[in-house]
């Protein structure tokens, strides 16, 4: 994943505890340091699974919202 300053999308709805954390962990791993994900989600449990990753990755949630059931999460790669 590049550092190009256009943010990668990924789209985890429909996915159950332990995937969407799972799948934001991997794409964390590849992104270049400073990159961008944002993260969309319908499990409930990614409220709190995802800024615990985040956190313990060292990375930024720059932001977190939820819209219609959908959790969305702004997250910048540590780095």
């Amino acid at each position: 994943m590049d550092r190009d300053d256009t943010p990668h999308r990924l789209d985890l709805k429909g996915l159950k505890c332990p995937l969407p954390a799972l799948h934001t962990r991997r794409a964390l791993a590849r992104a270049l340091p400073g990159a961008v994900l944002l993260v969309d989600c319908t499990d409930p449990m990614a409220v709190i699974d995802i800024p615990h990753l985040v956190r313990e990755g060292g990375h930024a949630l720059e932001a977190q919202a939820s819209a219609d059931g959908v959790l969305s999460f702004r997250i910048r790669k540590a780095g």
